[in-house]
């Protein structure tokens, strides 16, 4: 079948990053916000975790962002209900700090353009753990245009995380389209060529490549923008 939806991951596919540096960072410059409002850094640390926790083993029955505050307030009860609007104005202003610790590639934006331009619909497929706030932010940092995107996985409206397959089949039915119409960019090994295994198209970018078990890619698509363009014009020309 012909590709009619490209996915993109950002973190290490659009946006260079030591996907470490990037956790700590962000993580640390949130406890100093919420620190300020009376909250124990060390407690509020492992609170987080919890609650990212919560939202990757999410079985689709409420929205990452439900499993989110409800592993929080298990935590901390019903005193945090006055500090939740914290939790969004951090992905509104500090956590554009983090940027500072992440890398950029000019050719992310004009390569998602590009993409755009050859009629491809686009989906930005990061890992549903963020408020729009914090994935447009990332986006910003990148040099990605967010308006270039029919649909973006946000914790707000995804229920389920990477490397689930009903991440990826609740995309398939937002676009209304079958897998083998779809095309997955990352470069995450584990959590972006999974899709692959509900037919869909897979390309491995290769320049942030992260293969935790050291699996076999030789069989994968791969490279970097400039070989993404070739793999989806050879698709065109069927």
């Amino acid at each position: 079948m012909t590709i009619k939806a490209v996915l993109f991951d950002l973190d290490g596919t659009l946006l260079p990053m030591d996907l470490k540096t990037f956790q700590l960072t962000s993580g640390r410059l949130f406890c100093e916000k919420m620190t300020a409002h009376g909250y124990d850094p060390e407690k509020l640390g492992e609170a987080q975790w919890s609650g990212i926790h919560a939202m990757s083993a999410n079985d689709g029955s409420k929205t990452n962002e439900e499993a989110y505050f409800e592993r929080m307030r298990d935590i901390y009860g019903p005193e945090l209900e006055k500090d939740i609007p914290l939790f969004y104005e951090y992905y509104e202003n500090e956590f554009d700090k983090v940027k500072e610790v992440c890398g950029f590639n000019p050719q992310s934006g004009p390569a998602v353009q590009k993409v755009k331009d050859m009629g491809y619909r686009l989906v930005m497929a990061t890992n549903a753990w963020f408020t729009k706030a914090g994935i447009e932010a990332r986006l910003r940092w990148a040099g990605v245009d967010s308006s270039l995107f029919e649909f973006m996985t946000l914790m707000e409206n995804s229920h389920f995380c990477k490397p689930k397959l009903g991440y990826y089949k609740e995309i398939l039915q937002k676009l209304n389209l079958p897998a083998e119409e779809c095309l997955m960019v990352g470069n995450d090994v584990q959590e972006d060529m999974v899709a692959a295994e509900l037919g869909m198209k897979v390309f491995l970018m290769t320049d942030d490549l992260i293969n935790r078990d050291g699996r076999d890619v030789s069989h994968i698509p791969k490279g970097g923008f400039e070989e993404l363009f070739v793999y989806l014009q050879s698709m065109k020309e069927g």
